[in-house]
């Protein structure tokens, strides 16, 4: 069983606190970047208890401290771009801030967005990445124009604010959006809370302001994101590896990941247990990883192995992620005498024979835990950073070494 959904944490953390009462949430991810939302939240008035290994977090209706704050968000651009949006309904100046990378990274289209509902924010060093300045007040709401080619992050933001507005938000997206499932995650978890959202499949989405989210007891789905990284096992040791509590059918867009898996020449069941991926001979094969971006160092290590060449395209927004994944996957895979190529859009590995190699995982969780993968097969693959994957998967080293038992 691997740990509950980040994504889905990080939501269920947000829609509780701005729900009307207590709520009990369980199976919540533990990790750095979770942490670091919880820890702004707080830090805006909300009050978390632990109970029997349950979350219960105290909702105060869509409102919060009045006072200025400086919110340090580290390297989790979740939590930057989510309590961007939320600092709007306090009351004060928050200024948002995180690491060297967490400044380089874009969040101007929502300001943009905050702006266009007469909310008062900026980029203060004017570049479109944080620091971020937020005047929270009571925000009117509005219509939006919204750019969401970089992320759906902003158009989550939004959605999950639009409730506690006065006259709710009409979105309408411009360009993108990319990552199309978390935004049905976003959308999941409000309904789920008791919001109703009305959409136009990904170019126009209303919410009307004056709705409460409901208090009650919750769960948080297990992550298929990092359930990946046990299916890629499976594919590359051609071993089966079943993720207890997965599902086909989740709103998680990286469950897409086994499709994939079964299109290269794995065998993919799911019973009441969860999911089995059962390795074979691999092909490489061409995929649409838009909806998937964080599964793209996962898939690249796995088409090291396979025969032929593995494209993966429309992923250039990854050079906005925790570092750029297009330039580490392709340099740490030529480490290993794998040939990767990036273009414009796309990345592409052709099949080999790795060696092993020393890994520099520029302080990315995702690319530490995907070529870990690689030392399943191949000796010699040192990953150089092995404390990065705190960000997302603390105990990942503990489950990981019982694949080789």
């Amino acid at each position: 069983m691997v740990p509950g959904s980040k994504s889905y944490t990080h939501r269920m953390l947000v829609a509780a606190s701005l729900s009307d009462g207590i709520c009990d949430i369980g199976n919540v991810l533990e990790s750095e970047d979770t942490a670091l939302t919880q820890g702004a939240l707080a830090q805006l008035g909300i009050v978390f208890e632990k109970q029997n290994g349950r979350l219960i977090v105290h909702g105060t209706g869509g409102r919060f401290d009045a006072g200025n704050r400086s919110l340090y968000l580290g390297n989790s651009g979740t939590s930057m771009r989510f309590v961007t949006a939320l600092a709007s309904l306090g009351h004060g100046t928050y200024t948002l801030d995180g690491s060297v990378r967490m400044q380089k990274r874009p969040i101007g289209d929502l300001v943009d967005g905050l702006r266009q509902i007469g909310v008062r924010a900026q980029s203060i060093h004017h570049d479109g990445c944080p620091p971020i300045e937020v005047a929270g007040e009571n925000v009117r709401g509005g219509s939006i124009s919204l750019d969401c080619s970089i992320s759906s992050q902003f158009l989550s933001a939004l959605l999950m604010i639009a409730p506690c507005t006065q006259n709710g938000i009409d979105i309408t997206i411009t360009r993108g959006p990319v990552s199309r499932p978390y935004i049905d995650m976003t959308i999941d978890i409000m309904n789920r809370f008791g919001i109703k959202v009305f959409r136009e499949g990904y170019r126009h989405v209303k919410v009307d302001g004056g709705q409460p989210y409901r208090h009650g007891t919750y769960e948080v789905a297990p992550d298929c994101s990092q359930a990946g990284y046990f299916w890629a096992a499976a594919a590359i040791t051609g071993v089966a590896v079943t993720v207890k509590g997965t599902s086909r059918q989740s709103l998680q867009g990286d469950v897409r990941l086994t499709d994939v898996f079964e299109k290269m020449g794995c065998q993919v069941t799911e019973d009441t247990d969860g999911i089995t991926v059962c390795g074979n001979r691999l092909s490489g094969v061409d995929v649409d990883m838009a909806d998937m971006p964080d599964m793209v160092p996962t898939l690249a290590i796995v088409a090291a192995f396979a025969k032929g060449a593995t494209v993966m395209r429309h992923i250039a927004h990854l050079r906005a992620k925790e570092s750029d994944r297009l330039a580490a996957v392709a340099t740490e895979l030529s480490k290993m005498g794998i040939r990767a190529q990036i273009s414009a859009d796309d990345l592409i590995v052709t099949g080999g024979t790795p060696h092993g190699a020393q890994i520099e995982t520029y302080n990315d969780h995702r690319i530490a835990m995907s070529f870990a993968l690689a030392g399943l097969r191949v000796p010699g693959v040192v990953i150089a950073d092995t404390g990065c994957v705190k960000k997302s998967f603390p105990e990942f080293w503990n489950v990981f070494n019982t694949l080789y038992k």
